[in-house]
């Protein structure tokens, strides 16, 4: 397959992968809980508890919401802080990959010589990995506190499950990941291979 293919088709994978983790972060609804509907109360029939990075909600069959927007960083619950970190981080060192990789792609005319692209394509793809690592790795600590709210739950004996978000931003993360192999495939055989035989053609008797 020619480079400039496979370099496309990470640059596309790169590109999902990052919107799909930046709208996660935004979208609200990371954990839900119900309560009342069957066998609930006479009142209420059904409402609903919902948390996001940023704050959490109470929503009631009215349809009526009220929410509490969370206070300033540093009285923020641990993990919040964890994972709003890790996903900032992987963001950011996603578009650094993505001036790595459009710098170094063989479809631009920018970047220097061919090796030195070739070599920033490398680094690019490099960055969309650990990317793809910080955001799984921020989305596993969250499912893990809900996970164990679920098991232990609170005074409230709220129950929650975890939120679209959350697999949204799993998926976001694998886009991401596979793209930066795709990077690394690209220019592989070009870096590791021009090497191997420079040093063959230079010790040849």
């Amino acid at each position: 397959m020619k480079i400039r293919v496979v370099q496309i088709w990470g640059f596309l994978m790169t590109v999902m992968g990052w919107i799909f983790i930046a709208c996660s972060m935004a979208m609200e609804g990371w954990k839900i809980a119900s309560v009342g509907g069957m066998g609930g109360s006479s009142i209420i029939k059904v409402a609903w508890h919902w948390s996001s990075l940023w704050r959490k909600c109470f929503t009631d069959s009215t349809a009526v919401t009220n929410c509490y927007d969370f206070p300033v960083l540093w009285s923020v619950e641990g993990h919040i802080q964890i994972v709003r970190g890790l996903l900032m981080a992987a963001l950011s060192l996603g578009m650094l990959g993505f001036v790595l990789s459009l710098l170094g792609a063989e479809c631009t005319y920018v970047g220097g010589k061919e090796m030195s692209k070739h070599k920033k394509i490398y680094a690019g793809g490099v960055c969309h990995i650990i990317t793809g690592v910080l955001a799984a790795s921020g989305y596993g600590v969250y499912a893990q506190y809900v996970s164990a709210e679920y098991v232990t739950p609170g005074p409230e004996g709220l129950q929650f499950d975890l939120g679209t978000p959350m697999f949204l931003g799993w998926v976001g993360s694998a886009f991401h990941s596979t793209g930066g192999f795709f990077y690394l495939w690209s220019v592989c055989k070009p870096l590791c291979g021009g090497t191997t035989c420079k040093a063959i053609i230079m010790y040849t008797p």
